[in-house]
């Protein structure tokens, strides 16, 4: 992995609240996903964590090398269908925030 502290990356973090129900659907999704999104060549780092007392509620902390790689991951093939079609609906809660490196 390079040196994550070069300016210019993208860092994100997401937080998603799952409707009740949902949360074993949502974690299987989630086991599925983060794989593929691992292996696009902009994302630098992808890791998951379920809250410890509350396990409906998830963050990511993304890395990408740049705008352009994240704009490439929120047009692959699987974000488009596990995130925002099997994802999102399962969701009562999402934000997403977006910080740049320096």
């Amino acid at each position: 992995m390079e040196n994550l502290n070069q300016a210019g990356r993208l860092a994100s973090t997401v937080t998603w609240e799952v409707r009740d129900g949902q949360i074993d659907a949502a974690t299987s999704i989630i086991a599925r996903f983060v794989p593929l999104a691992r292996e696009e060549s902009g994302m630098e780092l992808l890791t998951v964590q379920q809250d410890n007392a509350d396990p409906a509620k998830f963050l990511f902390y993304e890395i990408y090398a740049n705008a352009a790689a994240f704009e490439a991951h929120q047009q692959t093939p699987h974000f488009r269908t596990m995130i925002l079609e099997q994802a999102i609906p399962l969701l009562k809660h999402r934000e997403r925030r977006m910080f740049t490196t320096t």
